[in-house]
């Protein structure tokens, strides 16, 4: 089997320990994305619901590199560094996913890389 590294030119670089995305098999598996701007890769805003916006973002760029999008997300993990703000990530999350939403699992985690408090990672078909 056939893997593909992606890495969307408008997003940060991976570091060599990862890729944005690997696309094998008919699938894209994409790396958790955090709420960062794109020419910055600083955090949006210290807000959890506009780091979610910006991360669905990221996540749909990757995917549009990968030749998906996503519409074609099957699942996604979701991490929250507030968990009680999950009734807010899940609005910004159901606009992207309006209907019949992906698989999910959401979980609570005690910290994300630079501060983040929400990180999203997904499996779309290809």
């Amino acid at each position: 089997m056939t893997r593909i590294a992606i890495q969307p030119p408008e997003l940060p670089a991976a570091n060599s320990t990862y890729s944005q995305a690997i696309q094998a098999g008919g699938l894209v598996f994409v790396s958790g994305q955090l709420g960062v701007q794109p020419g910055t890769g600083r955090l949006v805003s210290d807000d959890i619901a506009e780091q979610a916006k910006q991360a669905m973002e990221n996540l749909a760029a990757v995917l549009r590199a990968a030749g998906s999008s996503l519409d074609k997300v099957v699942s996604t993990n979701i991490y929250l560094t507030e968990y009680g703000a999950l009734s807010r990530v899940n609005q910004v999350y159901g606009a992207y996913f309006p209907e019949n939403g992906p698989a999910k699992t959401s979980c609570g985690v005690t910290a994300l890389y630079g501060r983040a408090k929400f990180e999203i990672q997904a499996i779309a078909l290809a």
